[in-house]
């Protein structure tokens, strides 16, 4: 490890072992499965709210309030019971920016038909996975899987819309799948903020939930030169932390993300960093 890699280590950290996780997830959307302590309602909320987390947090968080009060006492039973003609009907005024009222319904009839078939999502996921280097095959193969779910219940047929098809990004597109990166971190991780609740898979196979706030850190850092927020980025950035941290790369995400919600880091203009990120500049 060179130098300069030693002086970003030694910086992240600092903000690793330092940061307020307690205040700040009030401002993230793990704070919804964090209400819950059975863990398959956990599992299940935080694979709902990770779905949702785009655009303002501000905003999202107001939808999931309105998804999670339908939900009741237990998202899980919710789901696992849910009928598109019956508990359909409660989440008919609930919309959220490319998600209609009725991408929503859909998005739970598909959880549901998982959970009955496969018996929760931890173990639909884990039918795809095969111990790979990085969770990308499995990731694929488990989305092809939801895509493939027939919900003409919900739309008079199997065509799926695109605010359905929103939900569920394939790594094989391109995507960086930032949401479902995010439900990854939050049941591998086992520490600070994330659940611990799927312990079959290592934590150095998880990739880095790429957004806007990441890539824009990540670039400033030098960790990369890349300018499309895609997959290749993300699996760039994940790369330069296993540097770093070999067995728990993914662990700096959420204190790096939130200086960019935070707006601590809201540009990639440097000299006035608040967390010493600033002496690493010129990059890597």
């Amino acid at each position: 490890m060179n130098i300069r890699y030693k002086i970003l280590k030694s910086l992240l950290e600092h903000l690793y072992q330092d940061y307020d996780y307690k205040v700040r997830i009030a401002f993230d959307p793990i704070e919804f499965p964090h209400r819950y302590s059975r863990p398959e309602d956990i599992e299940v909320s935080a694979f709902i709210a990770s779905c949702f987390a785009y655009g303002q947090v501000s905003v999202f968080k107001g939808v999931l309030e309105k998804v999670f009060a339908i939900c009741g006492q237990s998202p899980y039973d919710f789901v696992a019971s849910f009928r598109p003609d019956r508990e359909g009907r409660l989440l008919s005024e609930v919309r959220y920016r490319f998600n209609t009222p009725r991408d929503i319904i859909a998005l739970f009839y598909a959880l549901s038909v998982l959970v009955s078939t496969s018996g929760g999502i931890k173990n639909a996921f884990l039918q795809s996975y095969g111990g790979e280097s990085t969770l990308i095959p499995s990731q694929n193969t488990f989305v092809e899987r939801l895509l493939s779910i027939d919900t003409k219940d919900v739309y008079g047929s199997d065509i799926k819309p695109l605010g359905y098809r929103q939900f569920f990004p394939r790594p094989q597109d391109g995507s960086p799948c930032k949401r479902l990166n995010l439900f990854l971190r939050w049941m591998v991780r086992d520490r600070d903020v994330d659940f611990g609740l799927w312990r079959e898979i290592p934590k150095n196979r998880l990739i880095i939930p790429l957004d806007t706030h990441i890539a824009r850190i990540g670039r400033c850092l030098g960790l990369t030169n890349r300018t499309s927020v895609d997959l290749k980025m993300a699996i760039e950035i994940t790369g330069c932390l296993k540097e770093l941290d070999p067995e728990d790369p993914i662990k700096y995400d959420f204190a790096l993300c939130h200086q960019g919600i935070s707006r601590v880091c809201a540009t990639e203009r440097c000299k006035d960093c608040r967390v010493g990120l600033k002496h690493l500049k010129p990059k890597l």
